[in-house]
């Protein structure tokens, strides 16, 4: 998907360099999305410009909407300020998102380049607001070789109803951020539920919450009846270490 059917992502900082850092860190893990720092005042000061956020918004917006990230509320108030001398049509697709600036940018900038719609990518930056889901255990499985275990879910009467796989992750350094947002934005992809440790699949801060280490097992699974595409992809990709084992 190119760059033009994507959400942008502006960041509004009283820093200059935090709104550019927060576009380096987030360009390594969406690349296509169009990303953009507002930060600081127009002289280069700690502050907020009304002039470089209105560019910045006019920057990202190619038409699928914008996301405006802000860290204090004077950023949030000049972006609001923005939105009030926005064309009406233009207004319309730009959202102001109470969310974590890091946390929650970097999540939208994952939902971004997966090609969710606004709406999606708000509520993926929204996320970074409360308690990361926690991991659950599953039992049951048997092996299969090879590094990878398989097994068919089961529902409450026993028979099955879903699958998963469990693999030992290689990557050297676990799954931080690149990796994991690599995960995602194929889990993404598939409009089935998978869950990894038991969370969300489709959650950036919940899977990098789960501080997974090389070595590590991982359970790749669908309680959906036609999940089994949707794991086996993610565990394939995890088993090949996301380009970096």
């Amino acid at each position: 998907m190119a760059a033009e059917h994507r959400v942008g992502i502006v960041f509004v900082s009283h820093s200059s360099d935090i709104a550019t850092g927060l576009v380096d860190l987030s360009r390594q893990m969406a690349p296509e999305v169009a990303l953009v720092a507002a930060g600081g005042t127009d002289d280069g000061r700690i502050g907020t410009s009304f002039d470089r956020v209105s560019a910045g918004i006019a920057e990202a917006d190619s038409g699928a909407g914008v996301a405006v990230l802000c860290d204090l509320g004077s950023a949030i108030l000049t972006a609001e300020t923005v939105l009030d001398f926005l064309d009406e049509e233009v207004r319309a697709r730009v959202r102001i998102v109470d969310a974590p600036l890091v946390e929650g940018g970097v999540a939208a900038a994952v939902a971004a380049e997966a090609g969710d719609p606004l709406d999606a990518v708000v509520a993926a930056a929204e996320s970074a607001r409360g308690p990361a889901p926690g991991a659950t255990d599953r039992t049951g499985v048997e092996t299969a070789g090879a590094g990878t275990t398989v097994r068919p879910a089961e529902d409450a009467g026993g028979g099955a109803s879903g699958y998963s796989r469990t693999i030992t992750l290689v990557n050297a350094d676990g799954l931080h951020a690149r990796p994991a947002a690599e995960l995602v934005k194929l889990a993404s992809t598939f409009p089935q539920k998978v869950t990894v440790n038991g969370t969300d699949a489709k959650s950036l801060l919940g899977i990098m919450s789960l501080g997974l280490t090389k070595g590590a097992r991982v359970e790749i699974a669908s309680d959906d009846a036609d999940g089994t595409p949707a794991v086996d992809a993610i565990a394939d990709l995890a088993m090949s270490g996301f380009g970096e084992a």
